[in-house]
């Protein structure tokens, strides 16, 4: 005698229910009566639904009404044992953490609602209700933080992450960003300072330069520099002097990170070999 292929309970539970319901009729009349209520069925069929194996929804079906069974009871067995044989992967969606980059309240309501579609997009009246929220959330509250013209409070939004089941991290930078807004970008005066004045020193020895090489040819003898020259290399001289020893006086940590400030602009530049420039030919 074959042994029946093992399952899990709930197949198990729509076999014996299966059973119950057919009771001593035969499957052949319970294939003639499910054709005749309108879900025709092979007698194989039918029989094939108690081997062990999950039968199709319509099987489970046709077998309650040849039956004269309760049909939506039949669903609910068939389903659960569906779920059981074949369960669906269920992937937990990446947490989502806000970045620094958000500085406005237009970007920390986006960022809310990016939390809240990571949590599967709960309704307010859920957030709300949510136990992990301690009663500190309404709907009124949660609508005036999504829709409403002021920056939500720090009890807010870390009720709001709870509810949603967000973790610390977003949590912290939920209230990182609501502390930007309040307290204003970070000062940019001194971003980028001393390459400015370098490129601008640059580009007028460049054109000092240039208006020395325009008017050359008038000079009778170049061995000997007149006036001008004179003139032009002790301004350059000057500047060197003066641009070296204002660099000179930075450390290397703020000459470091006033040109990487200028990186965007000026991709690879070096201030000190801008510098070497002013040096006299």
């Amino acid at each position: 005698m074959s042994r029946r292929p093992a399952g899990p309970v709930e197949l198990a539970e729509l076999r014996g229910w299966l059973r119950a319901a057919k009771g001593r009729l035969t499957f052949a009349s319970l294939a003639r009566r499910a054709g005749a209520r309108g879900m025709p069925v092979s007698e194989c069929t039918l029989r094939r639904a108690l081997d062990g194996r999950l039968p199709t929804l319509y099987t489970v079906c046709a077998f309650a009404r040849g039956a004269g069974a309760d049909e939506e009871e039949a669903g609910r067995l068939w389903a659960a044992a569906e779920a059981a044989v074949r369960p669906r992967p269920v992937g937990k969606p990446a947490a989502y953490v806000p970045g620094r980059q958000i500085t406005t309240q237009a970007g920390l309501v986006r960022a809310m609602e990016k939390v809240r579609a990571a949590a599967g997009g709960p309704s307010l009246r859920q957030l709300a209700a949510s136990p992990a929220a301690a009663g500190l959330l309404s709907r009124s509250a949660l609508h005036n933080a999504l829709k409403g013209p002021r920056l939500p409070g720090e009890e807010l939004l870390a009720a709001f992450a709870a509810a949603c089941g967000a973790g610390e991290e977003t949590t912290r930078a939920l209230l990182a960003a609501r502390a930007r807004i309040l307290t204003g970008p970070e000062p940019q005066a001194r971003a980028g300072y001393p390459c400015e004045i370098a490129e601008q020193a640059a580009e007028q020895a460049e054109e000092r330069r240039a208006r020395d090489a325009a008017v050359r040819h008038w000079i009778p003898d170049e061995d000997e520099p007149d006036e001008y020259d004179r003139q032009l290399r002790d301004e350059e001289e000057t500047e060197h002097r003066r641009m070296e020893a204002w660099i000179d006086s930075l450390t290397d940590d703020e000459l470091k990170e006033l040109e990487q400030a200028r990186s965007a602009a000026a991709a690879g530049r070096d201030l000190r070999a801008e510098l070497a420039a002013y040096i006299p030919r």
